[in-house]
């Protein structure tokens, strides 16, 4: 029988506080019952694994990166929708490192083709870059460059891996500035796969 008051969405969510405070690799589903203070045999009535307590919360992380990317970016356009995009991506990469890592992790196709939060952050990328005129394939290399480019900056932000003395946020403008340029000029020939 599930202990009153704990629930599915409460374990979810104590998961992914956890997941930011001791890193996503170090989550597990006795640290969340330590959190509640009940046995793991309690929260196995919630949650029937550690994958499975790590596919919730990359469900709900992708729901509220989702959900903040799209207040960035709503009445936006080409460059001011790059640039809120960009530091909407950043800005919750490192408000929430471990939810932000479980974003980037592939999961099983029965989960990640119902998730709402990750199918919101595909189309998010996709409008976000209409302001430059770009069409398929192009479309989805310029997505695959941007989020190449956002993810590899926040990633080693995040673990203080930058160990230059020039501040971080005069070189994500840079990084910014490149991206623009580089949506701009996006080469309109396509490459035949060899």
């Amino acid at each position: 029988m599930p202990r009153q008051g704990l629930t599915s969405a409460r374990v979810s969510a104590a998961a992914a506080e956890l997941a930011d405070e001791v890193g996503l690799a170090r989550l597990t589903v006795a640290a969340v019952a330590r959190h509640f203070g009940v046995s793991d045999a309690a929260l196995y009535v919630h949650v029937r694994s550690r994958d499975a307590l790590i596919e919730h919360v990359a469900v709900r992380a992708a729901a509220g990166f989702a959900d903040e990317l799209a207040i960035a970016v709503a009445g936006r356009s080409g460059r001011h929708a790059l640039e809120a995009f960009a530091d909407a991506w950043r800005a919750f990469a490192l408000a929430h490192p471990g939810q932000y890592a479980a974003t980037q992790l592939p999961l099983p196709p029965e989960i990640g083709t119902s998730s709402v939060g990750h199918l919101r952050l595909i189309e998010l990328s996709y409008a976000m870059l209409r302001g430059y005129g770009l069409d398929e394939p192009a479309l989805t290399d310029a997505i695959r460059f941007v989020r190449s480019t956002l993810h590899g900056f926040t990633s080693i932000e995040t673990v203080d891996g930058f160990g230059h003395p020039r501040p971080l946020d005069a070189s994500w403008h840079s990084l910014l500035d490149a991206v623009h340029t580089t949506l701009n000029n996006w080469p309109t020939g396509t490459r035949e796969q060899k």
